[in-house]
């Protein structure tokens, strides 16, 4: 494979500005509520991602679209009440998700459609800060008539604090809990006390706290006059309250300060930053926090018992996770998983351990999109990148000696606010199509005729008749160009036709056609399914060759539909009986749905229908992150129309009912990294798939913790290979041959040949099975023995004149001896282990320094036959990956052959876009005193 390396392809950064978990601890939910536990990443450039831990494997399930001039400040979830029958049935309330930014407005969000629900406006100034009410507990004094949701109170740049209310299923302003001075200090944070207290942090150098039932001025607490030679004003950044209702703060001046939550006074603090605090984290039982500011440092806090009894809090450690300020941070704690998340200017989430925090590593989220935001037309060699509201389109030339540099042929600048949601190109860069949160374009792209201008020719064909303002989650184009699948915000799939004119011009048909899902009952309502609609039915991923259509939902359900008949050029454009008036017309609305499914709409004599063999596919185990159909060469020869069918008096929309045949083999790769192959048009799984298990996979496959972006595939004459690829891996993986192996004299079909076994070696722990690589708390591995900090954790026990041994007192050790010789003969297994890989990695990086490219290599492992064939490979020289995407066709290397039979084709051709951290844009960072 040979690899255009390239970094030209802009994407500019977008900082994250705020983060919430839907639950923050075990407390909040009952029953089943892990299941629904997720994660809002609020970035600048108006994206909210939700995240799902899956308890540590941390997948990306959708996005909800900025647009213009939009940025999200601030997050904050609510759940409604629960609710139980006569019968005794308890059913979960329904999440719901809020933002702010830059704006009067505060915004909620459908998760099902991803698209905002609601907007609440009133008579303030932009809002700053966004809390919501703690949850009601049935233990909690309360009166008759209480409202037991949960209200929102933003604070504004003039001092105001709205109370907000979310009383039936609505958002609408209550009333002020303060109005703006004279003086109109900004409300810079927010946060509840307890259901009827409210406490804010001021840029005047206050504190000060609300009764929200009667919004009465409790307390105003001064943080007093500021430094000589300082800003004139102290800013509280962040205000949090812990379990026991104490107060802790962050401001300008680098301190952390404590107050006691009964009668407000300073009982404590602690300067540990030296710029601004930005952001302060409560564990769950509040004796730990953290606290990240301008100084790029991480600090976290005990609270410990001092002299005379006496509970003080102090700081035990603070490291610099992230490369830039700190600006958010968040904590979620249950028994399987205790984390902090926290995000800033550098975009990259960071995963700290909160139990832990001692003995094991933080771990980086990928800061790129998960749904790589580039594509490419292999035949015509174009690469197509987006971000925003701008698509920008590449050319680049074959390597024929010269350094010629990719040339940007194209840019398309969208009208409107919206950002791009998905692009996707023909094979032969013919037509392109892109989708927003408020509609979908089509464009034919041409080479321009004059020989100066190297650009392409933009036309606009127009837009496919979807419902008026509607727009597409995901477009997809088959790779003949002849069909666009659309997946709107509601997840319905809608295919429109294209048409290619004598001319050589394309045609957009006016009608789309809707294919009907099946209906999955839920067995119960939760937090994110129910009467509003079912977030586990959001389709993410979607795979269209010329004649099969596959969709996947984050539930893990797998549906498909194939063309029905053949293409017939002298047939209707469009053919599609129309219903004939009855003088009772309503009787039959109830049945539309059946109605339109029995008279399907054909385009040229082809029509779309439910895959006769789709049920058997099964469901998976989670959402799916990699559809892809595998290459074939089996192309079947096209009938010339739809001859032996013609219309009758009985039958008069007559048309073929030919189904593909062939084979259709789908790959799929889950959230949990099975990789799964099906035979689509028999409903079951390829016999390559029933070989070869998950796992059975390379360990070094099985224990990467970031997850799948993409694949594409390597196929001729001589080898199918898949290259899957991550944020900062690639591997390879040969289709040819079996990735289990087997031991000596057992065959395929399980019947072993008679031959001698031979001896049994030592099994090596892999990256999966090795205890260090295996994290406890959702964050990152764990840290050897040797790398731990502060005192060891080991000691001397002398108890006789010669008699000496090391005693183990880490917490997860018994303090004998065995456990200590147990602990070095791990960590020598785990040396050994490390010089094998990197003896390994350097080979390969070798190979590759010395100029020989990835093609040298795949002829090496051609010529190896038998046992010896390289049957997997990987990297890590690449990161972070942006995408990876294919630039020439099987076909056109193999035309390159000049026409010897027996001569190898050119080696794969794929640029990978890479978008490393030092390359990005960002504002300059603070230096310290100790710093160049």
């Amino acid at each position: 494979m040979d690899i255009h390396r390239a970094r030209f392809v802009r994407y500019p950064p977008s900082a994250i500005n705020a983060l919430a978990f839907s639950y923050s601890n075990k407390r909040e939910f009952t029953g089943k509520g892990t299941r629904y536990v997720r994660l809002a990443v609020g970035r600048a450039n108006g994206n909210i991602e939700i995240w799902d831990p899956a308890n540590g494997a941390w997948v990306h399930e959708i996005t909800l679209s900025g647009g213009k001039d939009r940025s999200v400040e601030g997050l904050a979830w609510i759940q409604e009440p629960d609710e139980e029958d006569e019968n005794g049935y308890h059913t979960d309330g329904r999440l719901r998700l809020f933002s702010i930014g830059y704006s009067s407005t505060v915004t909620e969000w459908n998760l099902v459609t991803g698209l905002p629900l609601r907007h609440s406006s009133g008579n303030h100034s932009e809002v700053w800060s966004l809390a919501a009410q703690p949850k009601y507990r049935t233990n909690t004094k309360s009166r008759e008539g209480d409202f037991r949701g949960q209200n929102l109170v933003a604070g504004c740049a003039d001092g105001t604090l709205a109370l907000l209310s979310t009383a039936d299923d609505d958002l609408r302003f209550q009333k002020f809990l303060t109005r703006p001075t004279a003086r109109k200090s900004r409300v810079l944070s927010v946060v509840w006390q307890n259901r009827d207290v409210v406490v804010a942090g001021f840029a005047d150098s206050a504190i000060r706290v609300f009764d929200t039932r009667n919004g009465a001025l409790l307390r105003n607490i001064s943080l007093g006059a500021p430094s000589l030679g300082g800003p004139r004003e102290i800013l509280v950044w962040t205000v949090k309250c812990l379990p026991n209702g104490n107060i802790v703060a962050g401001d300008s001046t680098g301190e952390i300060r404590f107050y006691d939550g009964k009668n407000y006074s300073q009982t404590q603090r602690i300067s540990a930053h030296e710029a601004d605090v930005l952001d302060i984290a409560v564990s769950q039982d509040g004796e730990t926090i953290f606290s990240g500011g301008m100084d790029k440092r991480t600090v976290a806090y005990n609270l410990s018992r001092g002299h005379h009894g006496h509970r003080r809090w102090a700081k035990i450690a603070h490291r610099r996770y992230h490369d830039h300020d700190v600006k958010t941070m968040a904590t979620y704690e249950t028994k399987q998983m205790s984390v902090m998340v926290s995000g800033g200017l550098d975009t990259h989430p960071i995963i700290v351990p909160i139990r832990e925090f001692d003995t094991e590593h933080s771990r980086t989220l990928p800061a790129l999109p998960q749904s790589p935001p580039v594509t490419s037309a292999p035949r015509a060699r174009l690469l197509v990148s987006w971000w925003d509201r701008e698509v920008r389109i590449w050319r680049v030339k074959k390597r024929d000696g010269s350094n010629e540099t990719p040339k940007l042929v194209a840019r398309l600048a969208l009208k409107g606010e919206d950002n791009v949601n998905s692009a996707s190109i023909s094979e032969d860069g013919s037509l392109l199509a892109v989708s927003t949160a408020s509609g979908v374009k089509v464009f034919q792209l041409s080479s321009r005729k004059s020989e100066n201008e190297r650009g392409l020719r933009v036309r606009k064909l127009g837009t496919p008749p979807l419902a008026e303002g509607t727009g597409a989650r995901l477009v997809q184009l088959s790779p003949n160009g002849k069909w666009l699948a659309m997946v709107t915000h509601e997840s319905e799939i809608c295919l429109a036709r294209l048409v290619d004119e004598e001319d050589g011009r394309w045609k957009l048909v006016p009608r789309v056609v809707e294919l009907h899902r099946l209906h999955k009952k839920h067995e119960h309502q939760n937090a994110l399914n129910g009467y509003w609609g079912s977030y586990d039915r959001i389709i993410t991923r979607i795979a269209l060759s010329d004649d099969v259509l596959v969709a996947s939902d984050i539930g893990g359900y797998i549906e498909s539909w194939v063309v029905e008949g053949n293409e017939d050029v002298t047939a209707p454009e469009v053919d599609w009986p129309e219903t004939e008036a009855t003088g009772n017309a309503s009787s039959d609305d109830e049945d539309d749905e059946d109605e339109d499914e029995s008279r399907p709409v054909v385009f040229y004599g082809q029509h779309w229908i439910r895959n006769p063999a789709g049920h058997l596919l099964p469901k998976l185990d989670s959402s799916a992150l990699v559809l892809s159909f595998r290459p074939t060469d089996n192309a079947e020869s096209q009938a010339n129309g739809n001859p032996a069918v013609h219309p009758t008096r009985s039958n008069p929309h007559a048309h073929s009912h030919k189904l593909p045949s062939g084979d259709r083999r789908l790959l799929v790769v889950t959230a949990q990294h099975q990789i799964y192959e099906f035979d689509v048009l028999q409903g079951r799984l390829t016999d390559w798939s029933r070989r070869n298990p998950s796992s059975g996979f390379p360990s070094e496959f099985r224990g990467i913790r970031d997850r799948a972006m993409g694949c594409l595939w390597d196929h001729d004459e001589r080898r199918q290979r898949l290259w899957l690829y991550g944020s900062n891996w690639v591997f390879m993986f040969d289709l040819t041959a079996d990735l289990c192996k087997r031991p000596a004299g057992e065959v395929a079909d399980g019947v072993t040949d008679g031959t001698a076994e031979t001896p049994m070696k030592k099994r090596k722990r892999g990256p999966d099975e090795d205890p260090l690589r295996q994290s406890a708390s959702g964050a990152g591995s764990k840290m050897p023995a040797r790398e731990l900090e502060g005192a060891g954790r080991k000691y001397r026990k002398i108890t006789g004149a010669d008699a000496s041994s090391w005693v183990s007192v880490d917490k997860a050790r018994s303090s004998s001896v065995t456990a200590a010789d147990g602990e070095a003969e791990d960590d020598a297994e785990e040396e050994e282990q490390q010089q094998e890989e990197n003896s390994t990695t350097t080979a390969a990086l070798a190979l590759l320094r010395r100029g020989a490219s990835d093609s040298n290599v795949d002829e090496a492992d051609d010529a190896q036959t038998g046992p010896q064939k390289r049957t997997h490979w990987h990297t890590f020289k690449y990161r972070p990956i942006l995408g990876l995407v294919a630039i020439s066709h099987p076909d056109d290397r193999r035309a390159e052959k000049g026409g010897k039979a027996d001569a190898p084709a050119r080696p794969l051709e794929v640029v990978l876009v890479e978008r490393p951290s030092w390359d990005l844009d960002l504002p300059p960072k603070f230096v310290g005193v100790h710093e160049r």
